[in-house]
């Protein structure tokens, strides 16, 4: 017991969907075969650009880490998903929870600034093609990268820390598919304004600024294809954002959701779903749009 009868949480109950029979054996189904199709497409595009000297560019590099992100997001979540849907073991240590939910802050930060890194290299690209390989040289591209993965590093160290040493008074039922920021932080028995006020300027800072700079790139795009002559040159030019587009649309639409309001009210299995969206389904779509349908792939 901790000074004034608050019971310490030592483990706590991931809910999940309240699936039985043939349903739950229809969900462990249908996401053990996208879990595969998520690691073996990421894991293809990964070794792909990395052993054809054709792919060394930086558009393939800014992929590569992108599959990374998915890869390592996927294995953070589904794997224990599965053990909870097939031997209904519900229970996750809270040094595991808390594991899990630093890994979640990364790797969706990380994915947000490489979508942004993304969207500026289609700029320079289109925009100031002579320029090119000068302005996105492989210098800057590392350092692109490496500071993408090192500001996620630091935001999910500091949020996790300071959620996980604020007090739980022996709540342990975590209403969601895995532990994320706002399942969690409803289990909190102390006043968490100071808390949901920066985790938001956080959001505020990783989702809509990197969206606002991929709409102000594509906005420069636009401009500078319209100014093409060739009607063909347009539609290329344009082929090559489309992939990039959508993928920012799913991704954003159904992060923001989640992440903006931490407490907001939508219903509990609203928000598995979404969540379900962003952790399963646009890290399988995305070798599909992105490469499978690339002739260079």
């Amino acid at each position: 017991m901790k000074p004034g009868n608050q019971t310490v949480t030592t483990h706590f109950l991931l809910l999940g969907f309240d699936f039985h029979g043939k349903m739950q054996l229809l969900f462990f189904m249908l996401i053990s075969v996208m879990f595969l199709a998520i690691l073996i497409g990421n894991s293809l595009i990964v070794v792909i650009t990395t052993i054809d000297p054709f792919l060394h560019t930086p558009m393939y590099y800014f992929l590569q880490n992108l599959a990374l992100t998915e890869i390592c997001y996927s294995l953070s979540i589904v794997p224990k998903m599965l053990v909870s849907v097939a031997l209904e073991r519900k229970i996750i240590s809270f040094s595991a929870c808390a594991l899990q939910l630093s890994c979640v802050i990364l790797f969706v930060t990380c994915e947000c600034f490489l979508l942004g890194a993304m969207a500026y290299d289609r700029q320079v690209a289109i925009c100031h093609p002579l320029h090119y390989t000068t302005m996105m040289n492989k210098d800057r591209c590392c350092k692109m990268a490496i500071g993408s993965w090192m500001s996620s590093v630091s935001v999910a160290l500091g949020f996790t820390t300071w959620l996980f040493t604020l007090p739980f008074c022996g709540r342990n039922k975590v209403d969601h598919l895995f532990c994320d920021v706002s399942p969690v932080l409803k289990l909190v028995c102390a006043d968490t304004a100071l808390f949901e006020l920066l985790i938001f300027i956080a959001v505020v800072i990783i989702v809509m600024i990197p969206f606002s700079l991929i709409a102000i790139s594509y906005l420069h795009i636009i401009h500078a294809v319209l100014q093409m002559p060739s009607a063909v040159g347009q539609r290329r030019a344009f082929s090559t954002c489309a992939s990039h587009l959508v993928v920012v649309a799913l991704f954003y639409s159904t992060a923001g959701i989640i992440h903006l309001r931490p407490k907001s009210n939508l219903s509990s299995n609203v928000k598995k779903m979404v969540s379900l969206s962003y952790t399963v389904v646009t890290p399988i779509l995305n070798p599909i749009i992105y490469s499978l349908r690339n002739q260079e792939v």
